[in-house]
């Protein structure tokens, strides 16, 4: 049976002489280094009876000589080498207890977070600064635009989507309809759940689950690309050969999330006001032509041309927040990753952050 480490101990005239005995290994220190502090002064540490000595061993005994101004006697070969590292390491042993109160640490977690937050936004503000640079050169330069990489990623970004968007959205217009229709069911107005149903989809709903979509398919797929492309040096080569990765890279893909917003919000509108449509004539026996007539009536167009202001603007910033995330890549293949998730959080939230600023300046203008 292995040995656990021990020791024996004797008093001497300047404190205790020490006799380790056993293994001095991280596997069978057990309860010694609290046994060794509870001997007091401590004159001279024996290692002549142990058996074997690793890094954890050899730094118990450093701690020791240091805390106590204790010497080694009958250290072997290996033991003074390891003793010997240590002692060349100038680096703090001691681990110290974080004595500060929980909320002096909490405000740090929280001053911490916000500050990346502001480096980030800052960061992305200053991509898009340099991608309009970049639209302008070429603009100027009277260089045509890639039209072909445009419409390779309107492939990507929305025709793929449309399965996974339409079912969404149609879920969600027949959640809506049962929800509203349960609380306005007390009041025996059941009817007004078309009203719900339809200003939310056109004016809110519609756009903003199919921004969180792309942001989760397409602003994740960008990030992943291109931080791919980084890591492969494929962006390194691109600029040798005197190609912009801007203009080939991302005006593209923030081109074709800018153009196609519109068109997959709207998609998705119709399709929730359909799955609203549905629940009420299933579930209210409301028919489908009194369905259609009562939304003509309900939804004004206001709805329709906020959701056109908003789409383009939200398809911009999920393509400039995908591909600035894929361009921060620099490491490895797990930062590839890292991006990514950022990318996605990053753009759902400032989804909604500008969602809740349109809605108050759509309000202030009278459009409710």
């Amino acid at each position: 049976m292995v040995a656990r480490a021990d020791f024996e101990q004797s008093d001497g005239a300047d404190g205790v002489d020490v006799r380790f005995t056993g293994r001095l290994t991280l596997a069978r220190l057990g309860d010694l280094p609290a046994r060794l502090d509870a001997l007091g002064p401590i004159a001279s540490l024996d290692l002549s009876a142990i058996e074997r000595i690793d890094t954890v061993g050899a730094w118990i005994v450093t701690r020791t000589v240091r805390d106590h101004g204790a010497k080694v006697v009958g250290a072997s070969a290996e033991a003074e080498r390891l003793l010997e590292a240590l002692a060349s390491d100038k680096s703090e042993y001691r681990v110290h207890r974080d004595r500060r109160s929980a909320m002096n640490r909490m405000l740090e977690q929280v001053g911490t977070a916000s500050m990346a937050v502001w480096h980030e936004l800052l960061g992305i503000i200053g991509f898009f600064g340099a991608m309009i640079m970049a639209l302008a050169t070429q603009l100027r330069a009277r260089r045509r635009l890639r039209w072909h990489a445009i419409v390779t990623r309107f492939q990507t970004v929305g025709v793929d989507a449309l399965p996974i968007i339409g079912l969404m959205t149609f879920l969600i217009g027949i959640v809506v309809a049962q929800q509203g229709a349960v609380q306005l069911r007390q009041f025996g107005l059941e009817v007004f759940t078309i009203n719900l149903v339809g200003r939310a989809s056109i004016r809110e709903l519609g756009l903003l689950m199919t921004a969180i979509m792309v942001a989760g398919r397409s602003g994740s797929a960008f990030a992943a690309q291109i931080g791919t492309m980084k890591l492969t040096e494929e962006i390194d080569a691109m600029r040798t050969i005197g190609v912009s990765p801007m203009e080939a890279i991302v005006l593209p893909r923030v081109a074709a999330a800018t153009i196609l917003m519109p068109l997959l919000g709207f998609y998705a509108s119709i399709c929730a006001i359909i799955g609203g449509g549905v629940f009420c004539w299933i579930g209210l026996e409301i028919p489908p032509l009194t369905y259609i007539q009562l939304l003509r009536d309900i939804i004004p167009m206001t709805d329709f041309w906020a959701m056109l202001i908003k789409a383009p603007v939200f398809g911009i910033l999920i393509g400039v927040t995908g591909c600035y995330e894929g361009m921060q890549v620099r490491q490895n293949a797990e930062e590839v990753g890292q991006r990514t998730t950022s990318a996605v959080v990053a753009a759902i939230f400032l989804v909604i952050v500008l969602d809740a600023f349109f809605a108050v300046f759509f309000s202030t203008l009278g459009w409710n």
